[in-house]
């Protein structure tokens, strides 16, 4: 958890020593002195000022050695608050969680993405103001809004890049919007790529390299590799739902092109197919239902999807080598079947040494995976370094 952080600048240095107290462990101050390799007296300048700030506190005596015991310290995720934004393509979902992730005060609300920013984010900023209300803190608590969106994104400005399903949303600035409504910084990222933190953030916090898949109307996926999230040059990394595969090349896909994994294994794709056959099916819910009603066309179609996207995820296993594929989004909640096509695929392909400890498992968040992972996008910001001096000065 601890890492010496190079470089002069005495803000990143208790950034290290914040960083490290994250995980809750408390620690004396030779503790942090030696996993950190700040001198005794460094390590008691800044947990003075961390303290101070709010963000850290004391906690209680560790296990005498002989003479008096020393005191141990810990973060204080309570000292602030993050609010955090998952926007979908026909709702918003908002909390006001601490700095551990913890949720205050949540709310949902139905609205179409297709509306547009202006008004989209309007209602992003009331519901936020009325939930910093509801869970008792102020503007003054608030550090950091994390905010996933259902579109590519450019990660640097925050701004979506030609979103299929997001009309009037392109090179909008979304950081610039949010931030001069609560005065903090915010970060906009890819849904999938929030989701693949929350759910490695709350399941799988030991994992270092993990593959998100989102399977819901479209395909996507979310990289964590050596414990940090991976955006590809321009935000793209994860878009293997225009990956093309070898089975069914002929379907048209809505980028233009034929033979892609989102055009055939989707829900929205799964979901024609089932039409195709005289089934009555327009989306995601439906295959859902089907499936658990014990419809076998259903069952079987949701089977070969699975087998589909291992197809894919077999080259990506080849590539990044992840410890743990994860499958959530909407088709997640038939997992057993569509796991079960994915496993099929990919221990068959893959070369052994890839898969010998490899997991491919459903979600373990469910819907918490996208809030989990923006509240840990707007804490990571307004708690790195380059943040978090002027927190310091806050109090």
């Amino acid at each position: 958890m601890f890492a010496a952080v190079p470089g002069p600048s005495p803000v990143v240095d208790a950034g290290s020593l914040l960083h490290g107290l994250r995980d809750g462990v408390p620690r004396t101050r030779a503790e942090l002195s030696r996993a950190i390799g700040m001198s005794r007296s460094t390590i008691t300048g800044w947990i003075d000022q961390l303290m101070d700030a709010g963000l850290v506190a004391p906690f209680g005596d560790a296990a005498s050695t002989g003479g008096r015991p020393s005191s141990q310290f810990a973060f204080r995720p309570g000292a602030y608050v993050v609010l955090a934004a998952d926007l979908g393509a026909s709702h918003i979902r908002l909390a006001v969680t601490d700095l551990a992730g913890g949720v205050l005060a949540e709310q949902r609300e139905e609205i179409d993405i297709a509306t547009g920013p202006e008004v989209v984010l309007a209602a992003l900023e009331r519901i936020g103001g009325e939930l910093l209300h509801e869970a008792g803190r102020g503007h003054a608590d608030l550090v950091g809004v994390g905010i996933g969106v259902p579109g590519p994104v450019e990660f640097a400005t925050g701004q979506p890049v030609n979103p299929p399903i997001m009309p009037g949303w392109d090179r909008f600035d979304i950081k610039a919007h949010v931030a001069s409504a609560f005065d903090v910084p915010v970060v906009v990222d890819n849904d999938v790529n929030v989701m693949a933190l929350g759910e490695r953030t709350i399941a799988w916090p030991e994992v270092e390299d993990l593959l998100f898949v989102k399977v819901a109307t479209g395909i996507g996926a979310g990289i964590i590799a050596g414990g940090d999230l991976r955006r590809g040059a321009s935000g793209a990394a994860g878009d293997i739902g225009h990956a093309p595969l070898s089975r069914r090349s002929d379907v048209l896909c809505a980028c233009g092109n034929r033979g892609c994994l989102e055009a055939v294994a989707s829900g929205r794709a799964i979901a024609a197919e089932l039409r195709h056959h005289g089934i009555g099916a327009t989306g995601s819910r439906e295959v859902v239902e089907l499936v658990k009603s014990a419809n076998v066309d259903a069952i079987q179609a949701v089977r070969q999807a699975g087998r589909d996207i291992g197809e894919i995820l077999t080259l990506c296993v080849t590539l990044l080598n992840p410890a743990v594929i994860v499958i959530g989004g909407s088709m997640a909640q038939v997992a057993e079947h569509l796991v079960a096509g994915v496993r099929e695929v990919v221990y068959a392909r893959s070369i052994p040494l890839s898969t010998e400890h490899l997991t491919i498992a459903p979600a373990r968040t469910s819907d918490d995976a996208a809030i989990a992972g923006a509240s840990r996008l707007a804490t990571d910001a307004a708690l790195s370094p380059s943040r978090l001096g002027a927190l310091l000065m806050r109090r």
